[in-house]
């Protein structure tokens, strides 16, 4: 008699047809569908088929033939795309907030459809519409019911044409007039002007606009965002004093119309600033609960850690798709073999599951990670919310922007290697555009860029631990936070003292190997950043010449290590915990151990470079066995595991 998951399983995933994959299948050591319910549970998997389920039964989602659109014709058709997500009703706003995995689940699952249709729908909704509720009160969500009514249409407008990842240094203004009690929206120039807004080109009728705000007697309280409706709902004409456009061809995500927009005098209503990091009374004066200026500007930002969350989730779903379709391709495409009447499947050979078999990995690892972190976010914004303001919420809210500065490096530059890997892996067939590889290449190819250049983003995530280094230096605190990500730095001294020895190779299959030597990695990296840091301040450098000086030596790998040994660490507690069913322990371990191994291994050059003073010199992985022996443990393993 079959169990409840199995018959679950069945019912929601039917078995495969037969076809040239089959024999992989048939020699597979666990059920695919037991482990597709673990990985994602019965009511994700429900979710996820009534969402495909619903693309593929409506003609209007039907992939066009003969080759690419034009451009206009994609936006256009793209928009109602869009607009028939919201008909289908695919997930109600009391499900969004009951259960926001889902949430996440409908935005990728477009995404695997088409990147264009997720990012618009994603940019009306989750970011438009989530820091219209997160950063505004009760007087702003009226607009709320209009966004899935789809009365309005909304975009996130930060970035400017000089200015992105320097925030601060925004330059569009909004100043209060307290004689008709509005705000008056100008843009001083045209690097002023918002740029590469998703929406904004041709479809946006309202935008959350960021502005310096500026109240009666000359004084700028920062950065603010603000509702700004800029074109008619009912005639998509610009409003007055608005100028808006779309600012052309892009690589990647043409369905997508990122714009312009220039603001001469535009007035808004005082409501119509989000105020829950400060507010404005009808005769001008700012208040605001925040006392720390720092504080209240992250409260600004806050939409922004989202954004970046979100970010490492698109990014993981590229790289599942091209290593789906790299190693299905590997496994029906066969090239010599043993006689020359017999070929072998190209995954046979190990230099193809050396490529693609840690891709796989990281797939895997990043995918739990990307979904933690995100449920780590819901549980910040929901404290933000309820007006908690105590410290353990301020120090959750630092935490998590630190991962999520190292995260969406991490993803979108895992992604991109691996989707090129791919692409190379499939030969020239990987080439044929029907493939997809170079479109998940070029869609993914902006997750490396927006909501803040990947290397800048890192500064964030080693300033961090620096501080955290300096304040255990300072005054003895503890190094604990609310997730418990750098609860390791207690034994910060101890760890430095440890070598990293493995008795053999067989014990490397344990995750528990490589999640130890990355902490010693990363205090390791702590170390020699503070160091390198100390030492630039010593020889007459500023604060920001100092910071400048250390990136290249040691910061950038220090912020990295530190959210690779997060991953490592997340998903060998999940792979290791005691309800994973038995049958997919092996395997669901196997993965766990081979990713953390393999980002390891992209640091072999520190770990040599680390060996303590005076200790004899000893490579950090046991040596490799002469030609003649049979080959190691760990590599019988990894060649004969099947994908």
């Amino acid at each position: 008699m079959a169990s409840s998951s199995e018959g679950s399983g069945d019912a929601l995933l039917p078995d495969f047809p037969r076809g040239p994959l089959q024999a992989y299948r048939a020699r597979a050591s666990f059920s695919w569908k037991e482990l597709a319910l673990f990985l994602e549970g019965e009511d994700m998997l429900r979710l996820k088929k009534t969402i495909f389920s619903a693309l593929e039964d409506d003609p209007l989602f039907a992939r066009p033939g003969g080759g690419d659109l034009p451009m206009e014709k994609y936006r256009e058709l793209n928009f109602l795309r869009c607009r028939r997500v919201f008909e289908h009703d695919l997930l109600r706003v009391e499900d969004m907030l009951q259960s926001p995995l889902k949430v996440w689940a409908l935005v990728n699952c477009l995404g695997m459809y088409d990147w264009s249709l997720a990012a618009k729908f994603f940019l009306n909704v989750l970011v438009f519409g989530s820091a219209i509720y997160n950063s505004g009160s009760e007087r702003h969500f009226k607009y709320i019911p209009k966004i899935f009514s789809m009365e309005i249409f909304g975009c996130f407008a930060l970035t400017e044409l000089s200015h992105g990842t320097n925030t601060k240094a925004i330059r569009t203004t909004a100043h209060y007039d307290p004689t008709t009690e509005e705000f008056i929206i100008h843009s001083p120039d045209f690097e002023a002007a918002k740029f590469w807004v998703g929406n904004m080109g041709k479809t946006a009728t309202h935008a959350v606009v960021f502005a310096q705000l500026h109240t009666p007697g000359g004084g700028c309280h920062g950065l603010h965002a603000f509702v700004v409706q800029i074109r008619d709902p009912k005639t998509l004409l610009p409003m007055p004093g608005v100028m808006v456009g779309d600012i052309g061809k892009k690589l990647g995500q043409n369905g997508l119309d990122n714009g312009f927009a220039m603001f001469h005098q535009v007035r808004i209503p005082r409501q119509d600033l989000l105020n829950r990091a400060g507010d404005v009374t009808p005769e001008g004066t700012y208040v605001t609960p925040f006392k720390d200026d720092r504080q209240r500007f992250r409260m600004s930002l806050a939409s922004l850690s989202s954004s970046r969350v979100s970010i490492v989730g698109m990014s993981v779903v590229n790289l599942k798709l091209a290593v789906s379709i790299a190693i299905r391709f590997s496994a029906t495409r066969r090239q010599f073999g043993p006689t020359d009447k017999e070929e072998i499947p190209v995954l046979e050979y190990q230099m193809q599951q050396w490529r693609l078999l840690p891709y796989l990995a990281a797939a895997y690892a990043l995918d739990h990670f990307s979904k933690s972190l995100f449920l780590d976010m819901v549980e910040l914004q929901q404290g933000r919310l309820g007006k908690d303001a105590s410290a353990g919420q301020a120090e959750l809210g630092r935490e998590i922007h630190a991962l999520a500065s190292a995260s969406k490096p991490l993803a979108s530059w895992t992604a991109q290697r691996g989707i090129q890997e791919c692409r190379e892996a499939c030969g020239g067939h990987g080439y044929l555009a029907m493939n997809r590889l170079g479109h998940l290449r070029d869609d993914n190819d902006p997750n490396c860029t927006y909501e803040g250049d990947n290397n800048v983003l890192l500064q964030q995530t080693s300033n961090y631990l620096l501080s955290l280094l300096a304040r255990r230096a300072q005054g003895g605190a503890h190094c604990k936070s609310r997730l418990k990500t750098v609860d390791f730095l207690e034994a910060y001294p101890d760890i430095l003292g440890q070598r990293f020895e493995v008795p053999s190779l067989e014990d490397c299959l344990d995750s528990s190997v490589p999640l130890a030597a990355y902490e010693w990695l990363v205090c390791y990296l702590l170390r020699e950043s503070d160091q390198k840091l100390n030492q630039e301040k010593r020889s007459g450098s500023n604060d920001f010449e100092a910071r400048n000086n250390c990136q290249v030596y040691y910061c950038r790998s220090l912020a990295l290590a530190f959210l690779e040994l997060t991953v490592v660490r997340r998903f060998h507690e999940h792979t290791h915990q005691p309800s994973v069913p038995p049958p997919l322990r092996a395997v669901l371990r196997r993965l766990s151990a081979l990713y953390g191994l393999w980002s390891l291994s992209q640091h072999t050059a520190l770990l040599y470079r680390g060996e303590p003073p005076g200790a004899p010199a000893a490579p950090p992985f046991p040596p490799q066995p002469p030609r003649d022996q049979a080959p190691s443990a760990l590599s019988r393993t990894l060649l004969s595991w099947e994908a």
